[in-house]
């Protein structure tokens, strides 16, 4: 027979509890649940439990042709949908050594950063509302759908663009379209200052975020951290500028890798904030190019069945959240015999682990935004 005292009154002070946030949680941007073990307001350990909404994209690559796969790489990270589509393509063109045509690689450099900028000003305007601050996230709303409309007249989707091909993209740009692309970059480069001021010069905002929630470099580099994350914490890497794949090896005047050294939840935000006003740099950089490129084609004519040739490879890119990888097997078949996809937020999110011990738990919510993840992205 085993004994078991449960404290009562001024006893219980040294008992610990278990507390279930999720597997539903406003801060979670999905369906996430966290297991946290405190030790009254302190957390003493905390475990990440992910899984809830797995849709097993992986083995259905297996059951999917080249040109279908794009359809199911494109949504686990809702949120930057054409980057995620950009990692497969380039997979599979590296596998058939194919060369884009110009035109292409300029127009997927310039729409991977517009899809940057989408992609950070969602957590822009959703992490100070995890705070208590509402208004930020009607400002990011409304420059969302500036460029969101640009976007849309392209490739018909808000969300899933379904823009990139094997070999290119879908289709040229429309008439005007480079215009008005740059009259909405214009449109959102001008009230930034929102955010600038708004937000990071708030000084609620920043007595809650500053100080909290410090990632060590040496737990970024354990845990693989990438993307904005990983640079506010001092590790200076970033794939455009390291390893340059689509333009990038021809923007890195405009290029600029934002570093921080301080690693908390105030660092990360200011590296999202300088990373958007650089992506919109970037896309304007693009803009330019593209004015001076000659008519040309999009894509390659391929063959109504494409098959990839025996072998492997893998290809990586820098997406909004981090560094996605595309670990490509080919038997000769039509269908990939294996397509692993490394995903930016389930490595990012592992780091909770580390980064929520001996932290109160009403800084919780405030680490846990400054994370930036999409749980689908997690959940692949």
């Amino acid at each position: 027979m085993t004994e078991t005292t449960v404290g009562i009154g001024g006893a219980a002070e040294s008992t610990d509890m278990v507390l279930n946030i999720g597997p539903q949680h406003p801060s979670t941007h999905g369906v996430l649940r966290l297991r946290l073990v405190l030790d009254g307001e302190r957390i003493v350990s905390a475990e990440p439990v992910v899984g809830y909404m797995h849709r097993g994209a992986e083995k259905l690559f297996e059951a999917r042709d080249y040109r279908q796969i794009v359809m199911l790489a494109n949504r686990h990270d809702w949120l930057s949908a054409f980057s995620n589509e950009l990692g497969v393509v380039m997979a599979v063109e590296r596998m058939l050594g194919m060369e884009v045509p110009e035109r292409a690689v300029w127009m997927r450099t310039l729409l991977a950063e517009l899809n940057r900028v989408l992609n950070h000003l969602m957590f822009l305007g959703s992490y100070p509302l995890e705070l208590g601050g509402i208004t930020p996230i009607f400002h990011a709303f409304r420059e969302r759908e500036e460029l969101q409309a640009v976007m849309e007249e392209i490739s018909g989707g808000r969300m899933h663009y379904m823009f990139n091909r094997v070999g290119g993209l879908k289709e040229d740009l429309p008439a005007g379209w480079l215009g008005r692309a740059r009259a909405a970059i214009a449109d959102v480069r001008s009230r930034m200052y929102v955010y600038d001021k708004l937000v990071h010069g708030n000084e609620i905002f920043r007595a809650r975020t500053r100080g909290v929630g410090v990632l060590s470099a040496e737990a970024v580099h354990a845990y693989g951290v990438s993307g904005p994350i990983a640079r506010a914490s001092g590790v200076d890497f970033d794939l455009r500028r390291d390893e340059p794949y689509l333009a990038y090896g021809e923007l890195q005047d405009v290029l600029k890798v934002i570093t921080r050294t301080e690693g908390d939840c105030l660092a990360r935000f200011e590296c999202l904030l300088d990373q958007t006003h650089n992506a919109l740099d970037l896309a304007v950089a693009c803009l330019d190019r593209m004015d001076a490129l000659p008519p040309g084609p999009v894509n390659q004519r391929l063959p109504k069945v494409l098959k990839a040739p025996e072998g492997h490879t893998y290809a990586w890119t820098e997406n909004p959240l981090g560094i996605n990888g595309y670990y490509l097997v080919s038997k000769g078949e039509k269908t990939p015999y294996r397509l692993k996809l490394r995903s930016a937020s389930y490595n990012n999110i592992q780091a909770l682990a580390v980064l929520l011990p001996g932290q109160l738990v009403a800084d919780m919510v405030a680490i846990l935004g400054s994370l930036f993840f999409v749980v689908g992205d997690i959940d692949k």
